[in-house]
Parts: structure tokens; C-alpha cells; sequence
């Protein structure tokens, strides 16, 4: 049986606005953009913090998003919990799907992209490098045009392996950086420095039941273009 737990997210700051799934095992959140996933060299607060505060004992990071994208990060109340969503991941069992907006349009409406990619530690960027390359991952990824404007054109992408900035590097590599993004080679960054990148679906096998979940998060309100475009 499959199951979807769509979220009502609002503008408030209470963590629990931000909530969209919960029970004994786990929790998932609305990620604002701009936030951390875990605490980093910034003061701000991050989810995790946010998610332990209102669980009100420790929790687990399950996976990562990056602090300029928004959407569903998901996180373990155990440590059983943890450990069969890792195995999930690396079984690749596991279903995440993205929302992005994009500068241009790929050549095709839909297709498969893969690339090696290498993370340079200076610029804290993944780099398109030739297969072989000391260092390298390959790195694969499904998209789809879900919908056009005069300006923007709106992809959902799913993963099929989870590199760091795989997505940003390799929409930019086929021409079509996402808004905001100036580190992928978008012109102009967002003025609250956000990346039109969403989270926008994550499914996998609920660890006790092995019911098969699928948490979906709404792009954020009053966002004008995403208000345009989904």
C-alpha cells in the first residue's frame, strides 16, 4: 500500500509550522531556503537543531539539502531507524525528486544526464571532469519539463546516485544553471541568496511497517515565480 503526506506549509517561523510528517520513528520537515541542514561556522540555527528542539531528545540527519534549496529533509528518532534508511540508501531503494527552475531550456523536453564529477575544496564546487579523473564519481540523474514561461523552465529531476551539488553542476553543465544559482553560472543571485531548487518528494520503505511512504513539500509561499510556474 503507498500513502502521500502533502504539507500545508505557512510563513511562520514555529518549528512546527514546518513539520509535514511525524510518528514514533520519524520526522520530516519543510526546509526553508536559507537554512542549514546541521549546525555549520554560522550562528543561525540549524533543522536539526529546530527538529530536536520540538521531538524534545536527539534525532538523526537522514540525508542532506543544500542551505540555498528548500524542501523535504528527513530525519531518524533512533538509531534502528537510521540504520535501515542507510541500508535503504545504499540499496538505492530510495526515491527523491526535486523541483528546479532553470535559465533556458535543455534541448529535450526529458531525458537522462550523467557526468563525472569532482568536488574542488577551494571553491566548494562540483566539477564537470573526464571519466577517469582521479577523484571523479559518476554521477546520473532523470528529468522532465514540467512546465515554460517566457523566462524560466520548470524540471523535476529525480537521482539516481546522490553526488554533492549533482544537481546544480549538471543542469549548469547542459546550459541550464537554476535561479539564483551564481555559483553554477546563474547572472544573478536571489536577494535573499536562496537557489530556486526544491526537494520536492522523498520516498522509501517505512523502517517498521515496510509500507512504502511518499512525503511530499510544497514549494515555498510567496515566492512569486514559484507561485508562476507550479
Amino acid at each position: 500500500m503507498k500513502r502521500t503526506i502533502k504539507d500545508t506549509m505557512d510563513e511562520s517561523n514555529n518549528i512546527s509550522d514546518l513539520v509535514i510528517y511525524k510518528n514514533n520513528q520519524l520526522l520530516a520537515i519543510n526546509k526553508k531556503p536559507g537554512m542549514s541542514a546541521q549546525p555549520d561556522k554560522t550562528e543561525s540555527v540549524s533543522v536539526l537543531q529546530l527538529a530536536e528542539i520540538y521531538c524534545k531528545h536527539p534525532v538523526h540527519l537522514v540525508h542532506r539539502l543544500d542551505r540555498p534549496a528548500s524542501g523535504v529533509i528527513l530525519f531518524a528518532k533512533n538509531k534502528k531507524a537510521l540504520a535501515n534508511l542507510n541500508l535503504q540508501f545504499k540499496n538505492k531503494t530510495v526515491s527523491k525528486v526535486y523541483w528546479a527552475l532553470v535559465k533556458n531550456k535543455p534541448e529535450k523536453p526529458e531525458g537522462t544526464l550523467t557526468h563525472f564529477l569532482k568536488k574542488n575544496g577551494k571553491t566548494n564546487k562540483a566539477e564537470i571532469v573526464a571519466e577517469g579523473t582521479k577523484d571523479a564519481k559518476e554521477a546520473i540523474l532523470h528529468y522532465k519539463t514540467l512546465s515554460e514561461s517566457d523566462n524560466y523552465t520548470l524540471l523535476e529531476v529525480e537521482l539516481v546516485t546522490g553526488r554533492f551539488h549533482q544537481i546544480r553542476a549538471q543542469l549548469a553543465a547542459i546550459g541550464c544553471p537554476i535561479k539564483g544559482d551564481v555559483k553554477y553560472g546563474f547572472r544573478r543571485s536571489n536577494p535573499d541568496r536562496s537557489i530556486h531548487l526544491h526537494a520536492r518528494s522523498i520516498s522509501f520503505d517505512h523502517p517498521v511497517t515496510g509500507e512504502r511512504v511518499t512525503i511530499e513539500a510544497n514549494p515555498p509561499e510567496g515566492d512569486p515565480v514559484w507561485g508562476a510556474t507550479t
